[in-house]
C-alpha cells in the first residue's frame, strides 16, 4: 500500500532557538517540545518530570464530592454495594481497581461484568434486576453508563442509587443517576478531559481517600493497572493521562500487582514494557477473556492475591487468547476473500462486511485487520441475539461516529468514538445500512483520507543521532495518541554492507549518510524494496528511533516506517 509522507508544518524559528538554548538541548528536540504545546523552561520540566504531585484534585470534578458522600453513607449504613464495568480491558481495569480499594475497606461488595453476547455493552436491564434481586442499594457503574437514562430511570424504580463513573460523550439528557462522573460532561470544570474510564474510577478512589485520610499509597498501588487501561482503551497520552502512564509503567516494570506480574510472565516478556508492549502483550490477553467466555475471568486475575491463583488464572486466560488468535484468523482471511471477489466492494470508499456464523468476540480486531489492509472506514457484523451487531474502525482524520448518526433510523443503537464504535440493527436492515453508510461516507471523506499517512515529525541529519539526542528523546515517553513517538526523516541514505531478510518479509540492513556512523535497522513487511537496496543506491527513509535489546546488549536501531527512491 502506498502511503503519503505529510512533513509537520515547521515551529517558529525563533522560538525553537530560544527554547533549545534554555534547556541546552538540540533544535530538533525543542521543535518537538513546540509543536507538543510545550514553549517554555518550566512546561519542558513538567513534561520531563512526570510526577504524581501533578495529578488533579479529584475533587474539581463535578458531582465527586456527591459520589464520596453517598458511597460514605452505603459503608455506615451496613448496605451491599455492586461494582459494575463493562467487559473490555478499561472496564474490567476499572472494576480491579475499584473492586479492591474498597474490598480493603468493606466487605459486603460484589462486582458484576455484564455478559458480551446476552446483555452487550454498558448497563442492562439484567444487571439491574440481578442487583434488586440480591439486595445492592448502590451500585458503581464503571466505563459506562453515561447514555443510559432509560437504565437509570429503571434503576430508580428499584430503589437502586448509581453512581457513574464514565470517560465518553454525553448525549443531550444526563442520567439521573445520584452521582454522574464524567470530565466530558459540559458543566465539569476538571481540567483534564481524557481519562480512561478507569481513570475515572481511579479519581473516584483517590478523592475517597484523601476525604477519609486513607494514605496515597493505598491508591498509587494501582497505578499499572490505570496505565494499561490508558494504552489500551488508546485515550490521548497528555496531560494526567501521561503521568498516569509514566507511573504505570515504573509500577509494571519493578512492583507489578500480582495478577499483571503473571500475565507478563505468560506473555513471555517480564519487565521493559512500554505502551505498546502493553497494547500488543497484554491487552489482547486480558480482552480474551470476555470475547472467549466470560469477562469476570479477567478482574478474578486482576484483583488476585495469591501468587498460584493468579498462575492458573493467567495459564487459563492464555489459552483463551490463543483460541481467539484462530477465530480472528480465520474470520479475516473469510473477510478478505468476500472483499476480493466482490468488485463493487472493492471499488467503494468504505466497507461493510456481513456473516451470521462469525464471533462476535473478535470482529472489532478484523475491522481493524480490514481498515489496515483497504485503508477506508470499515464495519464488520454478525449475527447476536436475533440481532446483527457490529463493530466500526476509522481512518485518521474521519469521525466515524458522525457518519453513524447518518444512519441512525435503520439502527437499534449505536455508540463509540471518533476512530472506533459498536452498534446493532435488525437483520433486515443489513443492506440498506450498506448502501447508506456507504452514501454517507462518500459524500464526507476528503481523498486524502483514503490514503494512509505517515506524519514526518522533522528532518534529521544522521549525525545528531548520538546518545545525549537519543537520552532525551527517549524522555518523551511514554507515547501514544497525541503524543506519538516521533518520526524523522533522513534523505540520500545508503546502505552500508548488504540488506537481507529477516522473518520472510522484514528488512534488516545497517545505513549510513555522509560522514555519519552507520545504524542498524529493521523495515518491517517492506521486502518489495529489497531489490533496490544495492550498495550504489540512494534513498530516503522516515523512521522511528528506538532501542533494541538483546541479550541485554542495548543499542540504537532505526524503525523504518517507509522507504523512498528517486527522489
Amino acid at each position: 500500500m502506498n502511503k503519503r509522507w505529510a512533513i509537520k508544518e515547521n515551529a517558529d524559528e525563533e522560538a525553537v532557538k530560544a527554547l533549545a538554548a534554555a534547556l541546552n538541548i538540540d533544535e530538533v528536540l525543542s521543535a518537538l517540545l513546540i509543536n507538543r504545546g510545550i514553549t517554555n523552561y518550566d512546561d519542558a520540566r513538567l513534561f520531563f518530570r512526570p510526577d504524581e504531585l501533578h495529578l488533579h484534585d479529584p475533587f474539581l470534578m463535578a458531582d465527586m464530592e456527591k459520589a464520596v458522600v453517598r458511597i460514605e453513607e452505603a459503608i455506615s449504613a451496613g448496605e451491599k454495594i455492586l461494582i459494575y464495568g463493562d467487559y473490555d480491558v478499561d472496564g474490567t481495569t476499572s472494576v480491579s481497581v475499584v473492586y479492591s480499594f474498597f474490598k480493603k475497606l468493606y466487605d459486603k461488595l460484589e462486582y458484576y461484568i455484564p455478559d458480551r453476547y446476552n446483555e452487550g455493552y454498558g448497563i442492562s436491564k439484567q444487571g439491574i434486576d440481578y442487583a434488586a434481586e440480591n439486595g445492592f442499594k448502590l451500585v458503581i457503574a464503571l466505563d459506562c453508563g453515561i447514555k443510559s437514562v432509560d437504565k437509570i430511570a429503571y434503576a430508580n424504580t428499584k430503589d437502586i442509587d448509581f453512581i457513574i463513573c464514565d470517560h465518553h460523550l454525553t448525549g443531550t439528557e444526563l442520567p439521573a443517576a445520584v452521582a454522574v462522573l464524567d470530565p466530558k460532561r459540559a458543566d465539569c470544570e476538571y481540567p483534564y478531559k481524557e481519562l480512561s474510564g478507569c481513570g475515572i474510577g481511579f479519581k473516584l478512589i483517590q478523592a475517597y481517600a484523601e476525604k477519609n485520610d486513607i494514605p496515597f499509597e493505598e491508591v498509587s498501588c494501582y497505578f499499572d493497572l490505570v496505565a494499561i487501561s490508558i494504552a489500551c482503551d488508546i485515550v490521548y497520552i497528555t496531560g494526567e493521562n501521561r503521568v498516569l502512564a509514566h507511573l504505570g509503567l515504573q509500577k509494571i516494570n519493578t512492583n507489578p500487582c500480582i495478577g499483571v506480574k503473571t500475565l507478563m510472565e505468560v506473555a513471555g516478556k517480564s519487565t521493559n514494557y512500554t505502551i505498546s508492549d502493553v497494547v500488543f502483550l497484554l491487552g489482547p490477553r486480558i480482552n480474551a477473556a470476555g470475547r472467549m467466555d466470560d469477562a469476570k475471568h479477567a478482574v478474578a486475575l486482576l484483583i488476585a492475591t495469591e501468587e498460584e491463583s493468579a498462575k492458573e488464572k493467567s495459564l487459563s486466560i492464555n489459552v483463551k487468547n490463543t483460541e481467539r488468535k484462530g477465530h480472528d484468523l480465520s474470520i479475516t482471511d473469510e473477510a478478505l476473500s468476500i472483499i476480493d471477489n466482490d468488485e463493487e466492494l472493492i471499488s467503494r470508499k468504505s466497507t461493510v462486511v456481513f456473516s451470521e456464523h462469525w464471533h462476535k468476540g473478535v470482529i472489532g480486531i478484523v475491522a481493524s485487520r480490514l481498515t489496515e489492509k483497504y485503508y477506508r472506514p470499515t464495519i464488520v457484523l454478525t449475527r447476536s441475539n436475533g440481532h446483527v451487531a457490529g463493530s466500526a474502525r476509522s481512518v485518521l482524520g474521519y469521525d466515524l461516529y458522525e457518519a453513524l448518526c447518518g444512519c441512525s433510523d435503520l439502527l437499534i443503537q449505536f455508540g463509540g468514538h471518533r476512530y472506533a464504535a459498536g452498534l446493532t440493527m435488525q437483520p433486515e436492515n443489513v443492506e440498506a445500512f450498506k448502501n447508506r453508510f456507504e452514501e454517507v461516507v462518500s459524500a464526507t471523506i476528503k481523498p486524502e483520507q483514503l490514503v494512509q499517512q505517515i506524519q514526518i515529525d522533522a528532518e534529521l541529519r544522521l549525525r545528531q543521532v548520538e546518545p545525549k539526542f537519543f537520552r532525551i528523546l527517549n524522555q518523551f515517553a511514554p507515547f501514544g495518541p497525541e503524543n506519538m513517538a516521533p518520526v524523522f526523516i533522513s534523505k540520500n541514505v545508503y546502505v552500508s554492507g548488504i540488506a537481507g531478510l529477516v522473518g520472510g518479509n522484514h528488512v534488516r540492513m545497517t545505513v549510513m549518510q555522509d560522514d555519519s556512523p552507520g545504524f542498524s535497522c529493521i523495515a518491517f513487511n517492506q521486502a518489495e524494496h529489497l531489490p533496490k537496496l544495492t550498495k550504489d543506491a540512494r534513498f530516503d527513509i522516515c523512521y522511528a528511533i528506538e532501542e533494541n535489546i538483546w541479550q541485554e546488549r542495548r543499542t540504537i536501531q532505526l524503525n523504518i516506517k517507509g522507504i523512498r527512491f528517486g527522489e
